[in-house]
């Protein structure tokens, strides 16, 4: 799906959120610009500011006020994928070196904290409380979900519930609020708030689980890394843990993750045996449910355009193949 047709009629809007984007983390100090804009002008579908977007259809469309919950919520994702590329020792991202690998452990983790301040600076304009009492939980169980991830690095014995518990505080939660706070800032029903907030966390479930099973079963140009990237770090994703259940694979790829945890095994068999069974299957059935929740979710909202768009953006979201 090309991005004119994820963003609908937003393509204007959008086009004035990109370049605000970059505005917002230009400052006094050279280095943390540069490093800043590194990642941001990398890419990416900007799906958080998207949702903000289409949630302020369903209220008072005000792009001035919704931007200063849109570029907050992407940069509160970029800081977090800065510091994930610490943790990971990933050395691209989106196809492009990441600030840990061009600038350095330290620069990466000062570059991910000033871009988080840059994200509070620019919400701090907005009056609401609620706003800010949300987007301030929300980084709060974005922290956890990360500290999550790191405990369970080659934790093979961890539980399917545990996984979606992760994935809820990393990825589903953030975008589940883009959803929410575009309709609170645009002063629409409380109702149509919560069905968006619903929406928006079960597509954000779907679209980290089809983010797992890319990483074993795309391309590098898709994805923007090397396959298998999650298991070379020990991240144990859905389609590793039911793979895991099988007992026709659990022995070997026991074996070939506790090679790639001792660092004498690249992560090629590893992925042949997911890739042998039914993992990859039951995990796309699972985000497919998790769709369906999302799109009853949609019906229940007030019918405009903005709908038909984001029912759009849930059906991207399971097919997609970047």
């Amino acid at each position: 799906m090309k991005r004119m047709q994820i963003f609908g009629l937003l393509n204007k809007d959008m086009d004035q959120i990109e370049k605000e984007l970059y505005r917002s983390v230009q400052g006094d100090d050279d280095l943390l610009t540069e490093t800043s804009l590194h990642l941001l002008k990398a890419g990416g579908k900007r799906l958080r500011p998207v949702f903000v977007l289409m949630g302020g259809k369903f209220g008072q469309y005000d792009l001035d006020k919704l931007k200063r919950v849109a570029i907050p919520l992407e940069l509160i994702h970029s800081a977090s994928l800065v510091h994930d590329d610490v943790i990971d020792d990933a050395e691209l991202r989106r196809g492009e070196p990441t600030v840990k690998a061009k600038w350095g452990d330290k620069i990466a983790m000062y570059t991910g904290d000033y871009i988080y301040a840059k994200a509070l600076v620019m919400t701090s304009e907005l009056k609401n409380p609620r706003i800010h009492q949300i987007l301030s939980k929300a980084m709060v169980e974005m922290s956890i979900g990360e500290m999550e991830q790191i405990r369970d690095f080659f934790n093979s014995g961890q539980s399917v519930r545990h996984y979606l518990r992760r994935i809820r505080r990393k990825t589903a939660l953030l975008i589940a609020v883009s959803c929410q706070l575009g309709a609170l800032a645009a002063e629409a029903e409380p109702e149509t708030a919560r069905l968006l907030y619903n929406y928006g966390y079960n597509v954000g479930m779907a679209f980290q689980i089809r983010d797992d099973l890319l990483d074993l079963s795309g391309t590098e140009k898709q994805i923007g890394k090397p396959p298998g990237s999650d298991m070379r770090q020990g991240n144990i994703t859905l389609p590793v843990i039911y793979s895991l259940q099988d007992s026709r694979l659990r022995e070997g790829l026991m074996e070939e993750l506790e090679l790639i945890r001792a660092g004498n095994g690249g992560v090629g068999r590893a992925i042949d045996l997911i890739l042998s069974g039914d993992g990859i299957a039951r995990a796309e059935e699972l985000a497919s449910r998790y769709i369906a929740k999302a799109l009853e979710a949609l019906e229940q909202l007030p019918g405009n355009r903005t709908k038909r768009n984001l029912r759009d953006i849930a059906f991207f979201v399971t097919g997609r193949a970047y």
